[in-house]
């Protein structure tokens, strides 16, 4: 079969479609007519009832719209939650999950085809990283499945399958196309993206001064736990971390949400606690600590002193929240819908 050589065109932003179109003599108010199909969910040229046939038929000539099918959807009986197991033009598949809030309703996304960060606590990192996606098929996420749950979806977090600062240039791309007021039109302010820890991306974006909410996956405050969970801390030191997270601060003025994966006798310890109050201390720092998911494959097991752990923290000023588990009952937790999935094409 030859490759499809054409271009992803939802990826691209509204001056790229007007300069393009242009290009094919068009004027430049189709590109906000084609831009307006695509941001509002087209699955393909054809559905553009306002544009030409032949105009539709050039356009399919010279790009692709693709849109992901779901493969399987669990909705929970305990909340609501919805896990969606999506499929790629390329076979691959990515997990989605719509969390329904008394603030509104949160689309957590993937931003990879796998990862690479090898947490030993997330079902993710399990077969490594496959690709990166496309900005499309992270705004995709969004789109289809507000269409398909009939919910409009005020809040985005990007802290589903893959790492987010590992591709870059695609996130902030994606992050440009749902913030457009002609698109989906979701403010910086409700989105959240989630990292590992990758240094150079944290003083990137801080360049940026995007108004976002940036959420570090700390999970220990001492090198050698941290070592020991998250292969990243060898690369990008956790001290060098926190330094970067309190230069971030100082660049941008926006609070960091700091995530703490609570793991039996790993990093649940007072001393533990202690350290993080230590380390954050100039910063307005929240700490939002997540009872650990079972992964079958893995020996860690979830903490019996996360209230403890939370209480430890307050008492010395430090913001600290329990996340409310959502989805117990549905695979919730990031990469066990795909695993099973991979586990099953392999039988």
């Amino acid at each position: 079969m030859n490759e499809d050589t054409r271009a992803d065109i939802r990826s691209m932003t509204i001056e790229e479609l007007t300069a393009a179109l242009k290009e094919m003599g068009e004027p430049s108010f189709r590109g906000k007519q084609v831009f307006a199909w695509l941001h509002h969910g087209a699955r393909s040229f054809d559905e553009m009832s306002n544009i030409a046939k032949p105009l539709r038929e050039k356009l399919g000539e010279r790009f692709y719209i693709a849109a992901p099918r779901v493969e399987r959807k669990q909705v929970s009986r305990l909340d609501g939650t919805t896990k969606y197991l999506w499929g790629l033009r390329d076979g691959n598949c990515i997990e989605t999950v719509l969390m329904r809030y008394h603030h509104g309703n949160t689309v957590c996304i993937s931003s990879q085809v796998g990862c690479r960060m090898g947490c030993a606590f997330c079902a993710s990192t399990i077969g490594g990283k496959v690709r990166d996606l496309r900005p499309s098929e992270m705004l995709e996420q969004v789109m289809f499945a507000q269409a398909d749950s009939g919910m409009e979806i005020s809040n985005i977090v990007l802290m589903g399958i893959g790492e987010p600062l590992d591709n870059f240039d695609n996130v902030m791309r994606f992050l440009e196309l749902v913030n457009f007021p002609q698109g989906m039109n979701i403010g910086m302010r409700h989105i959240s993206l989630s990292t590992c820890g990758l240094i150079p991306g944290i003083r990137k974006l801080a360049e940026l001064q995007l108004q976002l909410t940036l959420s570090v996956s700390l999970h220990a405050p001492d090198s050698e736990t941290r070592s020991r969970i998250m292969p990243v801390n060898r690369a990008y030191d956790v001290e060098d971390l926190f330094a970067a997270c309190h230069d971030y601060f100082r660049r941008t003025g926006r609070r960091i949400s700091f995530e703490y994966a609570m793991i039996d006798g790993v990093n649940d310890s007072d001393r533990q606690a202690d350290l993080i109050v230590k380390k954050l201390r100039g910063m307005p720092g929240h700490v939002n600590l997540i009872p650990l998911n079972d992964v079958a494959e893995s020996p860690l097991k979830p903490s019996r002193r996360v209230r403890q752990f939370q209480q430890r923290l307050e008492s010395q000023g430090v913001t600290a929240t329990v996340r409310r588990s959502l989805g117990g009952d549905i695979d919730a937790s990031c990469g066990q819908l795909r695993r099973k999935a991979m586990e099953m094409e392999r039988e």
